[in-house]
């Protein structure tokens, strides 16, 4: 199935996806990596609030390039999701509506996603010149310091993922697998 989708996520869209639709997504969208989970997770140990609020909001794990004169951004292309894996069910708990990235996941992130309604989509890797093109504007809103590393807030219109794991836990990477071995 084929869906537009409007950024913040809404929970009720969220939960009527399902493993294996196109979406296109059309709003306002984070970046974060590594470094900048670490540093989400040292400000929710320390007690303090986070940069940006989690409660429905999508997290693209993508490290730009610089940007071309008159582009908002450089290449924008996914980054393997399961190194944010020891973050990510704890940002879930927090409301994070979705997450963008390529890869597996591992079986505790599956569960944060089920347990919260979420989503984890997934981004063409080797593609992000062209993904670059959906992306309108982008500024840095946290952790300067670290670079292309730092917290962006992208404004995307009409950026096209694929639902991988599902509110319900299904799994398009295995389910692909079973259906191919057919």
């Amino acid at each position: 199935m084929d869906r537009q989708i409007s950024v913040p996520i809404k929970k009720e869209d969220a939960v009527s996806l399902r493993a294996g639709d196109y979406v296109t997504l059309t709003g306002t969208i984070y970046t974060a990596r590594d470094a900048a989970h670490k540093r989400m997770q040292e400000t929710l140990d320390a007690g303090e609030a986070l940069p940006i609020e989690m409660q429905g909001n999508v997290i693209y794990y993508m490290g730009p390039s610089p940007a071309r004169e008159g582009r908002p951004i450089g290449s924008a292309g996914p980054t393997t999701a399961s190194r944010m894996d020891k973050y990510a069910p704890k940002l879930l708990d927090l409301g994070l509506g979705a997450m963008i990235g390529k890869g597996k996941r591992s079986q505790a992130v599956i569960d944060a996603i089920v347990r919260n309604g979420s989503v984890y989509f997934a981004a063409i890797g080797g593609a992000g010149a062209l993904l670059s093109q959906r992306i309108k504007k982008s500024e840095v809103v946290a952790y300067d310091d670290l670079g292309t590393e730092a917290i962006r807030k992208l404004e995307v219109e009409d950026f096209p993922v694929v639902v991988v794991i599902d509110s319900q836990g299904n799994n398009l990477y295995e389910t692909a697998i079973k259906e191919y071995q057919k």
